[in-house]
């Protein structure tokens, strides 16, 4: 089992677990809705060349739970961000809702995420709907977590609109220097991926080819235009 490095956000304490090491480009996983971070190298990245990490949302793992909940996508990608800012850049592959996060991300940092993979697992479809009534979440309070119950509640559904992904899958493809930052490798297609893959013109890709894509870029990609 691998010990943790511990990084601050606010005053929790997050988990981003080094599942390999490595000398080439960086390679960040994040999980699911009510998942955690795999203890080992999941089999479907033991080729990819450099260091892998793994990120526990927080309430999650073995991150800090805050009281009485209150979580949003965007508090979930300033987890990523503060991640993102210890790893240097790096190709960012998410299930469910880390796809969703992955996704934002890629729109928010698009010098330092070289790649954004998003691929099926829990809270996919609860990145954003059609929806436009507000939402008031029922929390399982008889329960604790880790996952953290209000975790489960409020990022289950989200409110945003499709058009919310969709401008960050633009902010991506307009200011990232690698050609396709965004790899779609689900089966699933909620309201806001199909926003996405039609503004974008994206095809469904296979992992392994969305990793070799990355893995292959030269070191600038990604970063910074001179």
């Amino acid at each position: 089992m691998n010990t943790p490095i511990r990084l601050r956000h606010n005053r929790l304490r997050l988990a981003l677990h080094p599942l390999k090491a490595g000398d080439g480009p960086s390679l960040l996983l994040l999980h699911g809705l009510g998942e955690r971070s795999p203890q080992a190298l999941p089999p479907e990245y033991a080729a990819w060349p450099g260091a892998v990490h793994a990120l526990d949302f927080t309430g999650h793992g073995q991150s800090d739970i805050p009281r009485g909940g209150g979580y949003s996508c965007e508090f979930l990608m300033a987890d990523a961000d503060i991640a993102l800012a210890h790893l240097g850049p790096c190709t960012v592959a998410g299930r469910g809702l880390g796809g969703y996060i992955a996704l934002l991300l890629a729109g928010a940092r698009p010098h330092e995420v070289r790649g954004a993979i998003l691929r099926d697992g829990p809270g996919l479809a609860g990145g954003g709907t059609a929806a436009r009534n507000p939402y008031i979440p029922i929390v399982d309070t008889a329960r604790s977590g880790p996952p953290d119950p209000y975790a489960i509640a409020d990022l289950a559904t989200d409110v945003r609109p499709p058009s919310y992904a969709a401008n960050y899958a633009m902010l991506a493809a307009q200011h990232s220097a690698t050609p396709q930052p965004i790899s779609i490798c689900t089966s699933e297609r909620p309201d806001w991926l199909k926003a996405v893959i039609d503004l974008l013109s994206l095809e469904k890709a296979e992992l392994a080819q969305a990793l070799q894509r990355y893995a292959s870029l030269p070191a600038q990609a990604g970063g910074a235009a001179a």
